[in-house]
């Protein structure tokens, strides 16, 4: 079986769209980092997508775990003309294609950005080359809100407009796990 422990990078506090972007995360909050290093398993291998705000939150929990290259296919789904705009600008610009994009979920795209399932064609096969290398192990994946509600999609088998609706905090951890080809889904969101 592969644990993965799927890590919320830490909070950018931009109140915009940001996918590709590569802001930096607020990783202040020691004694909650603290917490997070703590709950995850010791033995587990730290992975990451490219981005700083990931890859400096899996240097804050790290420890002596292992740490494994960046990936980054992990990155967050990318937003085109939407990176760094607020909801009101982009609703203000286009709000039938704005709508859209959240309320019919898939094959909609930003203005020079991915689909919801453009994301899902390069994450999945992202996790799936992870779990190939380190088959058996625990993976602690440092990314992003998007690419956690993608593997909840696939885990669960549900549409991307339900996986929209799921709370993911900066921080938090879900847990998935695959055995014999079967995904199962543990703790959620979970702010230890």
């Amino acid at each position: 079986m592969t644990r993965l422990f799927l890590v919320r990078h830490g909070p950018t506090h931009a109140k915009s769209m940001v996918g590709w972007s590569d802001l930096p995360a607020d990783l202040s909050d020691l004694a909650q980092i603290d917490r997070l290093s703590g709950y995850l398993p010791d033995d587990g291998l730290v992975v990451s997508s490219d981005l700083l705000r990931s890859t400096a939150t899996a240097d804050a929990i790290q420890g002596r775990r292992q740490r494994l290259n960046h990936r980054p296919e992990l990155r967050e789904i990318h937003f085109g003309q939407w990176e760094l705009r607020s909801a009101a600008e982009i609703e203000a610009e286009d709000a039938a294609l704005a709508r859209a994009y959240w309320e019919t979920p898939g094959d909609i795209r930003p203005p020079g950005g991915e689909s919801w399932n453009d994301a899902r064609a390069r994450i999945d096969p992202g996790i799936d080359r992870l779990i190939a290398e380190h088959a058996g192990s625990d993976l602690v994946v440092v990314v992003h809100f998007g690419v956690i509600l993608t593997q909840l999609q696939r885990a669960h088998g549900i549409s991307a407009y339900e996986v929209l609706g799921q709370r993911i905090d900066n921080l938090s951890v879900t847990e998935i796990s695959l055995h014999d080809g079967q995904w199962s889904v543990g703790a959620i969101n979970h702010l230890p």
